[in-house]
């Protein structure tokens, strides 16, 4: 039965040690979850799960034993893509009071899960959350590293904003509360294929008419924003058309943000694409914008089809 407001806010107390579960879907980037393992090992609240959910044996292969072991690192693993790998950590949690999803490029502030579990413990109508991303690689040709640990380490956490109410959690680092999840049945929709596009959107604002969704900006970290296990330009450029519709169909984005994102990225993409920049593949998103636009005119609204797109650039 499904959630009212009022049962949403009292989806459970905590518990006395509140529960909390990290959850990280990766692809293509070994070197750096082995760093990440590492520094989440050194979060000044631990987290008592982290479960990791792989594509393939090689995802996993650079977290040394005593890594593992330190951690007490689950595995599992299914069907591939980000929607997909996030849903099967799902089936994986049982009563915890918090499960956090990470990139697995995402590297937050030592103090970032203490800071997410405060806000949960303290605001009962708080249902999802995100935080504040000190720099973001996705928007540029990425982040090292070192650039990650340099910010995090000049961070000031306490000279902040708590709390504000937040349209949407964004993707590489999000929390929610799992009594809601759990009650309501939401999942990540697995018709946004491969990397998706807009899952966070959508999956964070199922929970809005029974709860808030915030950013935490006391709970901050890097986005690398790693090119690699990335999917082709056109593939995304089809999602970034495609997907906006599909999902205001579903009225989990609204018509009005749909219909501008979808001609911002196009518009975008027509004019980058004379210039294009080294680590972006913006003729091939021009492209799949394109297709997008006529299967749009087609009433084709089918996000799964990004998966069967090709082109011979992988950076996106």
């Amino acid at each position: 039965m499904p959630l009212t407001p009022t049962q949403a806010e009292d989806a459970g107390p905590f518990t006395e040690k509140m529960q909390t579960v990290v959850g990280i879907a990766t692809s293509g980037r070994p070197t750096i979850l082995a760093e990440l393992v590492r520094q989440l090992v050194h979060q000044t609240v631990k987290p008592d799960r982290i479960i990791i959910s792989y594509a393939k044996p090689e995802d996993i292969a650079a977290i040394p034993q005593t890594l593992r072991d330190m951690a007490s690192l689950e595995f599992v693993t299914g069907n591939i893509g980000l929607p997909a790998q996030r849903n099967v950590i799902l089936d994986h949690l049982e009563d915890e009071d918090i499960i956090l999803f990470f990139d697995d490029d995402f590297f937050p502030h030592p103090t970032y899960i203490a800071r997410m579990s405060e806000a949960f413990r303290d605001n009962a109508n708080i249902l999802g959350a995100t935080g504040q991303v000190l720099a973001d690689g996705a928007q540029g040709p990425g982040l090292l590293v070192e650039n990650a640990n340099h910010l995090n380490a000049k961070a000031n956490v306490a000279m902040v904003l708590k709390i504000e109410d937040a349209f949407n959690t964004y993707g590489c680092n999000m929390a929610f509360r799992y009594a809601a999840i759990k009650r309501l049945g939401i999942r990540f929709d697995e018709r946004l294929p491969l990397y998706a596009w807009y899952e966070d959107i959508d999956f964070s604002r199922s929970l809005l008419p029974y709860g808030r969704v915030v950013k935490v900006n006391s709970a901050q970290g890097v986005h690398l924003g790693n090119k690699t296990g990335k999917g082709s330009g056109i593939r995304l450029g089809y999602s970034q058309v495609i997907n906006c519709i599909y999902l205001a169909q579903k009225g989990t984005y609204p018509w009005t943000s749909a219909i501008k994102s979808a001609g911002r990225h196009l518009i975008i993409n027509s004019l980058k694409s004379l210039k294009p920049e080294y680590y972006i593949d913006r003729k091939g998103r021009l492209l799949g914008n394109l297709i997008g636009l006529g299967d749009l005119f087609r009433n084709r609204i089918t996000p799964e089809r990004a998966a069967t797109l090709h082109s011979k650039k992988r950076a996106s």
